[in-house]
């Protein structure tokens, strides 16, 4: 990038933010340099396919971009930015995806309707659950955040986040245990 300023790249993040709150783009392209794959990973996790995660990583960055004059703490860039990117994602699974959460009840989906021999990961085993129960294994599991950490982070009371993560578990489970009797039944055969 010409002009770029080489040493923001060796710049205290927390610096990094201030500049980049004043509009200084360079300082803010080094802070997505810095924390790009990290959002896209999240949004991958979440989401389960690539390019709708670099979608969604694109839409938290631009929202970072416009809020940033707002952060008043640069030394919080990283938790702010990751509830910028559940927000992201909470508003494309409620435009998206409206009665997902009315069938939530943590039964396993039939699996006999997958084709034979298909490979049931734990994207796809995700992919099964409701976006809200989604969203708090990853943010518990993937990402390390308490309960109340995720409560705050994603607006939902902790109890809600609580039973999200242990009947997603539970489902999680029945769905990879499924997955483990394919797989030995096949190596028997």
């Amino acid at each position: 990038m010409t002009g770029f300023p080489a040493h923001y790249a060796d710049g205290a993040e927390a610096l990094v933010v201030g500049l980049a709150r004043t509009g200084d783009e360079a300082a803010f392209t080094e802070l997505v340099r810095r924390r790009q794959s990290w959002i896209r990973g999240l949004m991958r996790r979440l989401c389960g396919e690539a390019a709708l995660a670099d979608d969604l990583a694109q839409k938290a960055f631009l929202q970072a971009w416009r809020k940033l004059p707002g952060l008043e703490h640069p030394e919080r860039f990283g938790p702010w930015l990751k509830q910028l990117a559940v927000n992201t994602w909470r508003q494309h699974a409620r435009r998206n995806d409206p009665m997902r959460n009315a069938d939530d009840t943590g039964e396993p989906e039939d699996s006999s309707r997958a084709p034979a021999g298909m490979a049931m990961d734990l994207d796809r085993a995700l992919a099964q659950l409701s976006p809200d129960a989604r969203m708090c294994i990853v943010l518990s599991y993937s990402e390390g955040m308490t309960h109340p950490e995720i409560a705050t982070a994603t607006g939902l009371p902790a109890g809600t986040v609580k039973s999200h993560i242990r009947r997603g578990t539970q489902r999680l489970q029945g769905l990879l245990a499924d997955y483990d009797e394919r797989i030995e039944t096949e190596e028997r055969q």
